[in-house]
């Protein structure tokens, strides 16, 4: 069996992190058996369209029947995701599946795929995030799985790591922020680090070979004592290396990073941007006098939320913030449409006069004067076309 930890930021089951999933599905064996644990978020009314969502996302972006199963045992493919990271590690710890995770990365083996919420519980302490950042409780520590033990790092694990969605407070490192996460360090073991993965960002481990490499759209965050190492994406280097950058030394050399910009694929981009790009095209548009462009931009934003619907980041909110806009712009269609009509009614009231003059000074032989009034309008954007019927106009 492959042994790969990977160990995710946000974004599991977007776009984003496709790719991610597809390199480790593909070291899979035929017919191998994929599980999906559903606790950290068991206790949510829509469990079940959460499970069904990412069940779809896995099948259909992926190539990956998964089922969704309290137990592990012989499961090449294990993944977890969003919801309570303590919720979880309650009901793990009853149900053996704690020690089968354990297992699993001590043995080497298998596809072990944690990430937002679960990942928080891979390290050896765990963020309470809901009891912290929505309830209030004083910042503490949990006891986590510790799964990165038996690779040698005595290490945290902290998801949403670049995390902004406070605006005007700070929500960085799993909705911490700096204040919160320096009191919570210095509660640590000694010697214990931080390893923060940004949203839409994997850490992988190959177990075998004990390579390590960081993929998606943003870096990995090694943080001890004050001083923070960044990996961004692309890095590439091995246990040995993270486990130096962890006790606070160097990697051993330096990481073989991604190719120069210009040689790497783009990222993909995430929901909130696609939002802000059809926003600016539409407004574009609009300023433009450009119907068809800004009927395009609904389109595409339309496509974006299919494309985005089977994320099951429960606090991310972005699909209903994009149905939202679409509603707004469908509705500012409206309005364009009627300003449109009564500029065309207008336009009619001003043109078809002047046409009517242009025929009778025609018909009385001005010629001069009625191709200067021909040659106004179409500086004006009216076409003038004769024909035997009499003279037609349209836009230009």
């Amino acid at each position: 069996m492959p042994g790969l930890l990977v160990l995710m930021g946000s974004g599991e089951t977007s776009p984003t992190m496709v790719e991610v999933h597809r390199a480790a599905a593909r070291t899979l064996r035929a017919g191998a058996r994929a599980v999906l644990l559903d606790t950290p978020y068991a206790f949510q009314e829509n469990c079940s369209d959460i499970s069904a969502r990412a069940r779809r996302y896995f099948a259909r972006s992926v190539g990956l029947e998964v089922e969704v199963a309290p137990s592990i045992a012989g499961a090449d493919w294990v993944f977890s995701g969003p919801g309570s990271p303590t919720y979880a590690l309650d009901r793990w710890a009853a149900s053996g599946v704690a020690g089968d995770l354990r297992a699993r990365v001590r043995a080497r083996e298998g596809v072990t795929v944690l990430a937002s919420a679960a990942a928080c519980t891979a390290g050896l302490a765990t963020v309470p995030v809901y009891e912290i950042y929505k309830v209030g409780a004083d910042p503490h520590w949990r006891e986590g799985l510790d799964l990165l033990e038996p690779l040698g790092l005595q290490a945290v694990v902290i998801p949403h790591f670049d995390n902004a969605e406070g605006g005007t407070h700070d929500t960085r490192y799993c909705y911490l922020g700096e204040r919160r996460l320096s009191r919570m360090e210095r509660e640590l073991p000694p010697g214990t680090a931080v390893l923060g993965i940004d949203e839409h960002t994997a850490l992988i481990i190959d177990l075998a070979s004990e390579e390590v490499r960081v993929a998606g759209r943003g870096g990995l965050t090694v943080r001890r004592a004050g001083s923070a190492t960044v990996l961004p994406s692309g890095t590439r280097t091995d246990l040995a290396g993270l486990r130096r950058l962890a006790e606070g030394g160097t990697a051993g050399g330096s990481p073989v990073l991604a190719p120069p910009q210009d040689q790497a694929a783009p990222a993909e981009v995430t929901l909130e941007e696609s939002i802000r790009s059809c926003e600016e095209t539409f407004a574009a548009a609009v300023a433009g006098r450009d119907p068809m462009r800004a009927a395009e931009a609904v389109l595409d934003l339309e496509a974006e939320m299919v494309k985005w619907a089977a994320d099951t980041e429960e606090d991310a909110g972005g699909v209903e913030q994009a149905r939202e806009l679409m509603r707004l712009l469908i509705a500012r269609l409206g309005e364009l449409a009627a300003e449109s009509g009564r500029r065309s009614e207008q336009l009619t009231a001003l043109v078809e006069p002047l046409l009517e003059l242009r025929a009778e000074l025609r018909a009385s032989g001005r010629y001069d004067v009625a191709d200067a009034l021909r040659a106004a309008l179409v500086r004006g954007g009216v076409a003038v076309e004769d024909t035997p019927e009499g003279s037609r106009w349209s836009l230009a």
